[in-house]
């Protein structure tokens, strides 16, 4: 919530269009989160001579219930094409080996990244465009918790410690660009988990003790916010979400962020 209030202004960023609770058979209860994402900026220069407007307008629908999740991702400009997250959330330091509970055949497709916020860089262009944060882990400490500064072996020694399983499932079925276009989205899946997930840590005596009534409100009052930056009326809410989701073609690359 608080990357979503810093990246969004007058002309573009994150708008909220619903935020509901849900139920699923699987996730179980949680809150239905329904955004667009405005990113005209990003648009390439050679794109701009024919390209709408809208054409990076990227829309997320996610099912959040701690600890598991799942985001669905759609962009016009790529019609054709699915991006997934599924999200476990597990209290340990990155030893489950299928915290998805992925298929034999699923398993010999995934490639396994781990990401340690810590020492972790991204130099790539999707650095650039998500913004990497400048907070160094290793010298960072929190002072509400006094967890932190994260040395080298952090992982295995620091307790409590958690990770945060990140199954991406990307599907560009467009011939002669398809590989590359999934190559790229992956790219820019792990810097995003990157950085939110760094700063989830170097915010942490701004979240921590937090109740989930209180994220609830904080919740509303960043859709106000954002609503009033972007200039757009105010989010469809009290109606509960089917839970339904749609099903996407099982080509797996799983990436572990440890968190």
């Amino acid at each position: 919530m608080k990357m979503e209030q810093q990246n969004t202004d007058s002309k573009e960023g994150v708008e909220v269009l619903q935020q509901v609770p849900f139920e699923d058979d699987k996730l179980g209860k949680g809150q239905f989160i329904s955004k667009d994402y405005h990113l005209q900026s990003k648009i390439p220069s050679w794109m701009k001579g024919f390209a709408p407007a809208s054409a990076l307008t990227v829309h997320e629908d996610s099912w959040c219930a701690y600890p598991n999740s799942r985001t669905v991702i759609k962009c016009p400009l790529f019609s054709k094409c699915s991006l997934r997250n599924d999200t476990v959330v597990r209290p340990d330091n990155g030893c489950s080996e299928n915290a998805h509970d992925l298929t034999r055949e699923q398993l010999a497709a995934r490639e396994v990244e781990i990401i340690d916020i810590a020492a972790s860089v991204s130099r790539d262009c999707w650095s650039k465009v998500i913004g990497a944060p400048n907070v160094d882990l290793t010298t960072f400490e929190s002072q509400r918790t006094n967890r932190g500064p994260l040395l080298k072996g952090w992982m295995d020694s620091c307790r409590p410690v958690m990770t945060t399983y990140k199954l991406v499932i990307m599907d560009a079925p467009i011939w002669g660009l398809g590989e590359r276009l999934e190559d790229c989205i992956i790219a820019g899946q792990r810097a995003l988990f990157l950085a939110c997930h760094r700063l989830c840590f170097a915010w942490i005596d701004e979240w921590y003790g937090m109740t989930l009534d209180q994220i609830r409100d904080m919740e509303r009052q960043t859709d106000v916010l954002l609503k009033k930056t972007l200039k757009k009326p105010a989010a469809k809410a009290g109606i509960k979400h089917d839970g339904k989701r749609k099903t996407l073609k099982d080509e797996i690359i799983a990436v572990g962020s440890c968190t």
